[in-house]
């Protein structure tokens, strides 16, 4: 049992379980303190089990993405009028618009009550970046790559390789400011070096991407074989019906104005028929993997536990969605009770009940010699 807990890189499809189940989480509140708490939970386990990988280096650029979604989400409540409520904190004059605009506001009186609405949004929004970005900065793209299903295969590679783009940016700006540092040129005014900053960044970006797609392409990624046109069109339509049913029993599920009966039957039907076709294109797609990864009981652990966090915050929202969502009628601090509170902080286990990251290479060299 010790050996599960060997310093090593974990799955990377548990760290997006777990990412996941805590933006599921922060879907079904708006309360401040558990949008907080959700992100404390993913920073804390992102400092705690990050590797020293490029991509691991990304998460604060996530941050810095949230925080700008919040201040664009209440300046988009002052711009666009916020007057719903009866507590007016500012008041702008308000820019006339024709009639064919009717309904929208420039400016104009602004309330506490629309200012914290839009706060709220923005971060429940900020929020569920921040978890996908956790998850980004964790798990490692190449082996999530080599996780893939054979029927994702392709649409996957799209996908990691787009999710990548944070991390790369990320490890050039350090390795242009870098450079920069080696040859004095620290000494500019940040406006005057964002030019010195900015090309090579993008230079190094673009020349990255290159490689990427010239050794992919010399790997045979995005080939595929003879296959007949009646067994590609069983296999996309069965593939669409189902991603279709999933969309739609998703939203019904989260949405509680929508119909029941679009919920866990459409939901189900979905995934059985998505399933199917994910089978059938698997079959005519052939590939050999080294040394594949495999679920321990650590990835157990943290995919549990993002599960968890999402289904008792999930039923707690339907039992009290007074306390998960604040009302905006009556201005009020926000009431936080111990059962959701606690649900999010099952979502800091994997920084206590997982192994630790595997040290660079440096490191090991290191305690080889001493």
């Amino acid at each position: 049992m010790t050996s599960y807990f060997l310093p090593r890189d974990l799955h990377p499809a548990a760290w997006w379980v777990w990412a996941l189940g805590l933006a599921v989480a922060a879907t079904r509140t708006t309360n401040p303190w558990l949008l907080l708490t959700i992100v404390a939970v993913a920073g804390y386990v992102v400092v705690a089990r990050r590797t020293e990988a490029p991509w691991a280096l990304a998460f604060r650029l996530y941050l810095y993405l949230g925080a700008f979604i919040v201040a664009i989400r209440v300046f988009f409540r002052v711009v666009f009028g916020g007057a719903e409520g009866s507590t007016i904190i500012l008041r702008l004059p308000e820019i006339p618009l024709p009639e064919w605009a009717a309904g929208i506001r420039l400016f104009g009186d602004v309330s506490a009550e629309s200012l914290l609405g839009g706060l709220y949004d923005g971060m429940r929004l900020a929020t569920m970046v921040i978890c996908l970005g956790a998850a980004n900065a964790l798990a490692n793209p190449k082996r999530l790559l080599k996780a893939m299903p054979p029927a994702l295969y392709e649409v996957g590679t799209a996908v990691i390789v787009a999710l990548s783009v944070f991390p790369q940016l990320a490890e050039s700006v350090l390795r242009v400011r870098r450079a920069r540092r080696l040859r004095g040129g620290s000494g500019k005014k940040k406006v005057k070096a964002l030019h010195t900053i900015l090309i090579p960044v993008l230079e190094d970006a673009l020349s990255r991407s290159l490689q990427l797609a010239a050794s992919m392409d010399s790997r045979g990624y995005g080939r595929a074989g003879a296959v007949e046109a009646r067994a590609r069109l069983i296999t996309g339509t069965l593939m669409i019906t189902g991603l279709l049913g999933v969309c739609v029993g998703v939203y019904a599920t989260l949405d509680g104005s929508t119909p029941r009966y679009l919920a866990a039957p459409v939901l189900s039907a979905g995934v059985v028929i998505g399933l199917i076709g994910f089978w059938s294109a698997g079959k005519r797609v052939r590939r050999t993997r080294y040394r594949p990864d495999r679920w321990q009981p650590p990835e157990i652990v943290v995919a549990l536990s993002g599960i968890a966090v999402a289904a008792v915050l999930f039923t707690t929202s339907e039992v009290n969605p007074m306390n998960m969502n604040p009302s905006l009628i009556g201005l009020s601090w926000p009431s936080l009770s111990w059962v959701p509170l606690l649900a999010v902080l099952i979502g800091v286990l994997p920084a206590f009940l997982t192994p630790a990251p595997e040290p660079p290479y440096a490191a090991l060299e290191e305690e080889a010699r001493a």
